[in-house]
């Protein structure tokens, strides 16, 4: 089954788009906040508040679709165990963006998305 992880391209191929949001979406998870490019956040928000949406019913069904998308079952276990049941009385808007200014390398857009706690 292929999950769709679409939206912007970020200059990356498919494959390796994929995994690298996916991984994101890890960190997140696991440190409850990641600074990154602003483009990137967006992107890793759209997947981690599907995942988190998922993992609100916590069944088998939703706990294999958590690991097949995420590919990491400590997070799974964490998402399930300590993150969903915190967002159980809200429908979505599980995450925050805060713009940071620019990288001063290349002047890139960096930003910190968040759990909302």
């Amino acid at each position: 089954m292929r999950h769709k992880i679409a939206g912007r391209k970020l200059d990356r191929p498919t494959a390796h788009r994929m995994a690298m949001l996916r991984g994101m979406v890890c960190d997140l998870i696991e440190h409850e906040s990641i600074s990154t490019t602003h483009a990137k956040a967006q992107e890793v928000r759209r997947l981690a508040e599907k995942v988190i949406t998922t993992c609100k019913t916590p069944n088998l069904s939703n706990r294999r679709k958590a690991i097949s998308i995420l590919r990491n079952k400590n997070i799974v276990t964490k998402l399930f165990d300590e993150i969903a049941p915190r967002f159980q009385d809200r429908n979505g808007g599980y995450t925050r963006i805060y713009k940071m200014g620019q990288r001063s390398g290349d002047a890139a857009n960096l930003s910190r998305i968040e759990l909302v706690s």
